[in-house]
């Protein structure tokens, strides 16, 4: 335990939002992946055609999402129900097991959609990478790792994902805490974050919101790529 925990009530709780393939980190997907909901026969049968919507927050069980994450924050070890994509349902029989940490880091194109679940995290990351990357690295994924069909991809793609991004995800930009550009890609930022988290768990819980503005602050001098939300209100979602 870092020096400076023993004060510390809950785990430091941090959500990275962002667009499909945006460049989140893959660790943090496999929290995510598992509060897909369970599809009704109708909706497997349109999933299999591409044809059922997994970045509308309908797909989303929210309440299972909320529970685990309550259960992070007590402390608990947490198990999170596996998502099988290639077969487009939940796994009963497997889960992520989430042990109890000092931090945890959430993943998701919309966990900062539902307000009662945003405000659980110490800090929000809106990870902005542009279209035409985020449309490559995702049809590199869905045909090499998920074994979809190419075809299927681009017409689910601007079809139902683009859409869905700007109509709930990208609108949720606004209550991040800082927008990192360029994705996993600007280290300079991904790293001055870093240092930042390392001094909130060191100096303890008594100086979170201290630290938190500090950081908003250092992130917002020029040169480091990375946008700070709280100090430049007029940002807008669109």
């Amino acid at each position: 335990m870092p020096h400076g925990m023993e004060g510390r009530k809950k785990p430091f709780l941090i959500g990275v939002a962002g667009g499909t393939a945006s460049g989140k980190s893959t660790v943090c997907e496999r929290i995510i992946e598992g509060v897909y909901k369970q599809l009704s026969g109708k909706e497997s049968v349109r999933a299999q055609k591409g044809l059922f919507n997994f970045d509308h927050p309908d797909a989303f069980d929210f309440n299972l999402m909320k529970t685990c994450l309550l259960s992070i924050l007590s402390g608990k070890e947490t198990k999170i129900p596996k998502y099988d994509f290639l077969h487009n349902q939940r796994l009963d029989d497997k889960f992520v097991i989430v042990p109890s940490s000092d931090v945890v880091i959430v993943e998701g194109i919309l966990v900062f959609y539902m307000s009662e679940i945003a405000k659980l995290f110490d800090l929000k990351l809106f990870v902005d990478t542009d279209a035409d990357t985020r449309l490559s690295r995702r049809v590199l994924r869905d045909t090499e790792e998920r074994g979809r069909d190419l075809e299927q991809v681009l017409l689910q793609y601007t079809t139902l994902v683009k859409p869905a991004f700007e109509e709930f995800c990208l609108p949720t930009k606004k209550v991040a805490d800082m927008i990192i550009p360029r994705g996993a890609d600007n280290t300079v930022a991904i790293n001055l974050i870093v240092h930042h988290i390392e001094d909130l768990l060191t100096k303890g819980q008594n100086t979170l919101e201290h630290q938190r503005r500090k950081l908003m602050m250092s992130i917002s001098s020029p040169g480091y790529g990375i946008e700070g939300t709280a100090m430049n209100p007029n940002v807008r979602p669109h």
